[in-house]
């Protein structure tokens, strides 16, 4: 079953649409990441769940984090839900690399 790809929250949705006037480039890519993650769930890194951030295991109440890299300075972080009828990639963020390494306290 292919899954289906949600956002987190309309702000992240209506940010994601902005970017296609904003920054084409970043918008294809994502779209491109979209595609992957439809066609493989798996294909973004694990991130251990010891290693997730606390932020957003109580923002979005995940279980599990998925890192997808897109050009060199920006990561797309999505999770995988099982909706008991169909499996969701959850749209968390995107991010450029300095605000990812921030947030996992690199």
């Amino acid at each position: 079953m292919e899954p289906k790809i949600v956002f987190a929250d309309i702000k992240l949705k209506e940010a994601f649409d902005s970017l296609e006037t904003k920054d084409p480039r970043l918008h294809k890519e994502i779209e491109k990441a979209f595609e992957d993650i439809k066609n493989n769930m798996y294909c973004g890194r694990n991130v251990k769940k010891n290693l997730i951030p606390k932020k957003l295991i109580e923002k979005y109440g995940i279980n599990n984090l998925w890192i997808y890299s897109l050009r060199k300075d920006w990561r797309l972080l999505y999770s995988l839900a099982n909706d008991e009828i169909e499996i969701l990639a959850l749209i968390l963020d995107w991010m450029k690399h300095k605000d990812y390494e921030k947030l996992f306290k690199f």
